[in-house]
């Protein structure tokens, strides 16, 4: 094939990793703009009183079914691709208790369907590939090993037409027969993947320094692994600081034992079930190996292009096949942290080595879909929270947490570690132990699913109040407002959190709500009315975290001579939106959004910004040392997750807008203000950058004329003023910051990387795009500590849930449920109202109705689908009685804040709440299905 003719306009040169050129074209780049751009984007068309878009980017497409996915893509859509278009199948293991002794395809060879090339852990063996190190151990199981988890994979099966892999799938599909095994082994036994411990004891008030806690002094790690649990350090007040905290840990835990009169201590134990993600794009990748100019091409849906392309270049670096040109084709996809470092796009690639040149698809059917993709953990809780009995007050919380992790280790620590730090949930907490451990298993592996921990955390904290109110005598809402967090206090960790928190806010306004007030009432008339039916008010309010402590972005924000706004930006559209409300940010400081919008893009050599080490376990010392380089930051660019669109990826896009705007538009309003004799219209007051609203699209300051941005964009480019920026940012639960000197002025940015580009055709650059690359002169980086806070940045949320029980059946029916929220300032209410909308029907699921069998009568056998994985329907949501509303920004310049996560979890706990209000029974495992409820009331 040649080389198809590239050239920098069809694709989008990255990176040079490893000797291995890196191209990244996202196919809704230009390099795709004829085959796919016009059947999925549609330009922002915008309000510019309200700010808001009148529908997203992708939307059209969305609801009339055009918009192109990954799993869409066949070889003859790519237009220098090969046309002939392979297939894949993965045989994997239904059993993780005997040595699996190879596979049986004589039902294939007796009917004509013997695969064109079978790939074995022998191949990979041979030709030296295997796994990324973050995916772990045995890509294609050996011969004679026992499978590390149910579902694992012991060969990739090749067709070169589809026919006969449709057939020969159907022959394979269900039969026990096989995959061939020895005797009995019993599962492997592994240590835990990782387990931590936070201990906090605070000081006379909320507000005074802390004797202990994590960012103060440290967290806790276990010396090691005994008979599959962790081994803290001996309690010593005056020892070493992991030692002074089990001292603390102890003297928290023997109050608990032995609690004074005033002290009401509960103890109770939470369960939550492992969750099938269910993104309706199953995974799926399709990769072809160019042998001749050893060149690889992949179309795959991720949320991490970077993470993919490093990975792929660490799996191919050691192996046989010889890789020059790494061709990326990210697209959009749906997510909900399943496509968060998973690892079909490398069972893709190694497909693809064996393709014998042929470009080979390999696509989920749902059924493999449930075998095989990353499910939310399933945890297992203890909590033990003292309350004193006079005041209502908590006085001290201990809660273990065991998250089941399943074969992979994939995110499971980090899971497990945020879902303890999240336990405190709206409340302030002056003692507390959090001890967590993410368990190895024979369960599928679990990942970054939507919640990541503090779904199953949270909703158990928001059990546990309601149960303690009802032992008080308190309503359950006083009792939260009693404990609120609030400004200023200390989370779990011993950090502050940023800006006000407004918990409070929330539940005064559900308190008040009618659902809440008459709740009494209208349980007494609904249950007169309707015989047979229980009724009950539940209510649950939490606050979570956004953000993963080394969040980074790239952004860059041009606008033309004619005033059209352009903005390329590193993170991925997953569905949520994100490509709508990044057009929408740039409105800020430019007055309109952008019109051509790139997402997913990693050709940043107008700012070519370096990073190495781990941003997580670095030293402070590597990284002063490394920051003396003016190039380079802990991180280059992150993956959609943690919610961290809204605040995260906006932060970036809005300082790129904000150089354009000071360095170009403000300067061009300022020379057209001060054309004419005597200084012009500007000369007679007194005009200040601080005074500058755009107001219907148009900029004025004090009293000056209303300019469009067309005038001010054709002004900015005659005069040879900035009218391009590329940033850099990264935060670690705060921004870095730089000094750069911008037209001879030294200024403090909260970016650490920065590159312009100005107008008047002036091509000073000396990057391709002609951009001039300004190194930092001074740079602060948080220092590595800050991460011992493991969260700082919050969002709050309250759901109230109206619920009837059936005494018969034990159906759980939502008659109405109204959620209250704060996210600053809305991007795009639209949007917001859509995830609070999703977020609530996952949540729902989470509570009623989803669950998976862990082990061998689960998912991992490959049976599983949607008739046996019961999602909620819109009857089961309330979708037309249902309501919500946002709290005010309390100022214009209020930040946004990432709520794609927290929106789902109250409405779990105002459920289960809602239920003991109707029956009089507290559930404390998930979901609380009918036939639980029978159980109940038999």
């Amino acid at each position: 094939m040649g080389n198809h003719g590239l050239s920098r306009r069809g694709f989008l040169k990255a990176s040079a990793l490893a000797g291995v050129s890196v191209f990244v074209a996202p196919l809704g780049s230009r390099a795709f703009a004829a085959l796919f751009e016009e059947k999925i984007l549609t330009p922002v068309q915008w309000d510019a009183k309200s700010g808001d878009a009148k529908f997203r980017i992708d939307g059209i497409a969305k609801v009339t079914g055009a918009k192109i996915f990954a799993r869409d893509i066949r070889a003859s859509d790519m237009t220098h691709w090969p046309r002939e278009q392979s297939h894949a199948m993965i045989l994997r293991t239904t059993l993780a208790d005997r040595a699996y002794q190879g596979f049986d395809l004589s039902v294939l060879d007796a009917a004509g369907l013997a695969p064109d090339r079978i790939v074995t852990a022998d191949d990979l063996a041979r030709d030296r590939l295997a796994f990324p190190a973050f995916y772990g151990d045995d890509m294609l199981l050996p011969s004679g090993k026992t499978p590390a988890y149910l579902g694992q994979a012991v060969a990739i099966l090749i067709y070169h037409d589809f026919a006969r892999f449709r057939f020969a799938k159907e022959k394979l599909q269900f039969r026990e027969d096989t995959i061939r095994y020895g005797g009995s082994t019993g599962p492997i036994e592994r240590d835990p993947w990782a387990a931590f411990r936070f201990v906090r004891v605070g000081g006379k008030t909320p507000y005074d320094d802390d004797t202990f806690s994590s960012l103060k002094d440290t967290p806790l790690f276990p010396h090691m692994m005994k008979k599959r649990e962790p081994v803290w350090a001996d309690a010593d007040a005056h020892g070493k600081l992991d030692e002074q905290g089990a001292f603390f840990a102890q003297q928290i835990a023997d109050a608990l034992a032995h609690p004074p009169e005033d002290w009401l201590v509960v103890d109770r134990r939470y369960r939550t079930q492992s969750v099938d993600t269910a993104a309706l794009e199953p995974d799926n990748a399709n990769c072809w190996y160019d042998t001749a100019t050893q060149s690889l091409h992949m179309v795959i849906p991720t949320q991490g292009p970077t993470e993919v392309t490093e990975s792929v270049i660490e799996m191919t670096s050691k192996s046989h096949f010889p890789l020059k040109k790494l061709f990326l084709h990210p697209c959009y996809t749906v997510g909900y942290g399943s496509k968060d470092h998973y690892n079909v796009p490398f069972y893709g690639l190694v497909a693809s080595l064996y393709g014998d040149g042929h470009p080979v698809r390999l696509a989920n059917d749902r059924f493999e879909q449930f075998q095989s993709s990353l499910k939310r953990h399933a945890f297992d809780m203890r909590y033990r929270m003292a309350i004193d009995k006079r005041t209502g007050l908590i006085q001290a919380f201990k809660g273990d947490f065991e998250a089941n992790g399943g074969g992979r280790c994939n995110f499971s620590p980090s899971v497990a570690m945020v879902g303890a730090t999240a336990a405190q949930s709206i409340y302030y907490i002056p003692q507390s132990d959090l001890t967590t451990v993410a368990i190895a298993s024979r369960a599928i592996d679990a990942g970054s699913a939507r919640g990541y921990g503090t779904l199953q955390s949270m909703a158990a904290t928001e059990m546990m109040i309601d149960d303690i109110a009802a032992q008080l005598g308190i309503d359950p809402i006083e009792l939260r407002l009693r404990n609120v967090f609030r400004t200023g206090m200390k989370n779990t960790q011993g950090a502050i959190p940023a800006g006000v928190m407004r918990a409070e806010e929330v539940l005064k306004k559900s308190q008040a709500h009618p659902l809440w007030v008459e709740r009494a009432k209208r349980k007494t008339e609904y249950e007169a009315r309707h015989p047979g039916k229980r009724y009950g008010v539940g209510f649950s309010c939490t606050q979570k975290d956004f953000g993963t402590g080394a969040e980074s972005a790239f952004a860059r924000v041009e606008i033309s001579a004619d005033g059209r706004v352009a903005l390329s930006h590193s993170g991925a559209e997953i569905g949520t939106g994100s490509s709508t409300s990044q057009a929408l940010a740039v409105a800020k400081w430019l007055g309109k959004p952008a019109v051509d919008v790139r997402m997913l893009i990693t050709d940043w050599s107008d700012l070519p910004v370096i990073s190495s080490g781990d941003p997580y376990i670095m030293s402070q010392a590597e990284q002063d040392g490394l920051s003396a380089n003016p190039r380079w930051s802990p991180a280059l660019a992150s993956p959609v997750s943690a919610s961290n669109s809204a605040y995260y990826y906006t932060h970036a896009t809005q300082e790129a807008a904000r150089v354009v705007f000071r360095q170009g538009l403000w300067p061009a309003a300022m020379a057209i203000w001060g054309q004419g004799i005597g200084g012009g219209q500007a000369a007679s007051f007194v005009v200040r950058i601080e005074d500058a609203r755009w107001i219907d699209g148009r900029l004025s300051a004090n009293g000056m004329e209303a300019l469009t941005v067309e005038q001010l964009a054709k002004k900015a480019h005659a005069l040879g003023l900035v009218t391009g920026a590329t940033v850099h940012t990264f935060n670690r639960w705060q921004w870095s910051e730089a000094l750069f000197d911008i037209a001879g002025e030294a200024q403090r940015l909260p970016i650490d990387g920065l590159s312009l580009r100005h107008g008047a055709g002036r091509g000073d650059g000396l990057t391709p795009n002609s951009y001039i690359v300004l190194d930092r002169k001074a740079v602060f980086i948080p220092p590595v500590s800050r991460n011992k806070a493991a969260v700082t940045y919050y969002s709050a949320i309250g759901t109230l849930v109206e619920l009837t029980v059936s005494e018969s059946s034990g159906k759980v029916d939502l008659l109405s449920h109204h959620s209250i929220m704060e996210c600053g300032n809305q991007l795009s209410p639209a949007l917001v109202s859509g995830q609070l909308q999703g977020g609530l029907a996952m949540g729902i699921g989470h509570a009623l109705h989803e669950q998976l069998p862990l082990y061998e009568d689960g998912p991992g056998n490959g049976t599983w689908n949607f008739n046996r994985y019961r999602l909620p329907l819109a009857s089961d949501v309330a979708v037309w009685t249902q309501t919500g509303e946002v709290l005010p920004p309390l100022t214009e310049s209020d930040p946004p804040k990432g709520i794609a996560e927290v929106v789902m979890i109250p409405v779990v706990g105002a459920i289960v709440n809602g239920i003991a209000h109707a029956i009089g029974h507290r559930f404390t495992d998930l979901p609380v299905t009918p036939r639980n409820i029978q159980k109940v009331l038999a």
